[in-house]
């Protein structure tokens, strides 16, 4: 027999070349750049509301559920009148009416979480805040798989470890750098209140993917607005009314309450646009980037001290952050739902579960699927 000629294999070596761009291409789309885009910006927006919060700490301001309350107040006066002039199911007097109860769960639980982690840099250290900030992760999915049937793949829970691994690579460089700051009068109490601001983050970013898949965005903005500003304007006059009426108010301490209230404000109405066009999970995993670009700011506004190991870090997560995304996470439909064949088809991802034996259904950026 004549062994294969060159044509051929030169053939066979273009084909291989060719269908490696075609992988390579489906992973890294133009969505999965945006998305990975968009995850920056908000670690941007937290890295400004991390600088503010120093400032204001520097400056003898501990106030933080006064500046939640300007945020909960800027979604109230820009979002929640746009569902008094609603009609029908979307009017505020109907959601109040039908899903009070619900938003009341979702804004306690925001609120009370941002209170919670920012209280815990009084009893326990930075390290200790940046390794356990990222329970939410594990939280949110097991969430996610009882309540919105989110189902992973292997590589969704490889992805996450990856993801892990880059934030204990920050923490490492910050204990070599000296930078395990923060308090230890309570290491015990501020760990736990650490976690349980993690279980409330997750709870809220839980009801959030939920409002802005089913519902909208703007109705999610207005009743966080709403219930968020009642919560934490209660909150504020029983707990803090003493330490800001001791505020020395002049231009600069403005400035950083405006700072910290306007990067808030965009982090809130910015986050449900990647919400939708991803996952909380997702979204929370791009997040863990945000203290490497805190860092990076200080660097030039606290002389902190580089490490090698933060630029590794960043680019372990972000590896992480791809791998993730890289695949469509699956919901579990009832048997007897359409499937929507046609818009199915038009998935490569679709396509392949379909070669796998399964029957799909697509929902905006959510692949649904039902094993058959």
């Amino acid at each position: 027999m004549e062994g294969p000629t060159e044509d051929s294999l030169c053939g066979k070596w273009r084909n291989g070349c060719r269908l490696d761009r075609d992988r390579l291409k489906d992973i890294f789309s133009c969505r999965l750049l945006k998305t990975i885009a968009m995850g920056q910006v908000l670690s941007l927006l937290i890295c400004g509301t991390a600088g503010s919060c120093q400032y204001l700490a520097d400056a003898g301001v501990e106030t933080p559920m006064l500046q939640s309350f300007l945020n909960y107040v800027l979604l109230l006066l820009t979002y929640t009148p746009t569902l008094c002039i609603h009609r029908g199911d979307a009017n505020i007097l109907k959601i109040l009416r039908t899903k009070w109860w619900k938003y009341l769960v979702m804004g306690l639980a925001d609120v009370e979480a941002n209170y919670m982690v920012v209280k815990a840099y009084q009893f326990t250290t930075l390290t200790s805040i940046q390794l356990l900030d990222c329970f939410v992760i594990p939280v949110l999915m097991v969430l996610s798989w009882i309540f919105l049937k989110t189902r992973y793949r292997p590589l969704h829970f490889v992805a996450v470890m990856v993801c892990l691994l880059g934030v204990g690579a920050m923490v490492g460089a910050d204990i070599v750098a000296g930078r395990d700051q923060g308090s230890t009068s309570d290491v015990v109490l501020g760990d736990g209140l650490v976690l349980l601001s993690s279980v409330l983050y997750a709870v809220s970013n839980l009801c959030q993917e939920h409002t802005v898949k089913n519902l909208s965005r703007v109705e999610f903005l207005g009743m966080m607005g709403l219930f968020g500003t009642l919560i934490s304007g209660a909150q504020l006059a029983a707990l803090e009314i003493n330490a800001v009426k001791a505020i020395k108010w002049d231009l600069y301490i403005f400035m950083l309450f405006a700072v910290y209230a306007l990067c808030m404000y965009a982090l809130y109405s910015f986050m449900p646009v990647v919400v939708r066009l991803t996952s909380a999970t997702a979204v929370n995993l791009s997040l863990l980037t945000a203290d490497l670009f805190s860092l990076f700011c200080g660097l030039f506004l606290f002389s902190y001290q580089f490490s090698v190991l933060y630029i590794v870090s960043f680019i372990i997560i972000t590896v992480g952050f791809i791998m993730f995304n890289a695949v469509p996470t699956l919901s579990a439909v009832p048997e007897g739902d359409d499937p929507q064949a046609a818009d199915a088809a038009s998935d490569p991802a679709a396509d392949r579960l379909l070669a796998a034996g399964g029957d799909t259904q697509r929902t905006g950026s959510v692949v649904m699927f039902t094993t058959l």
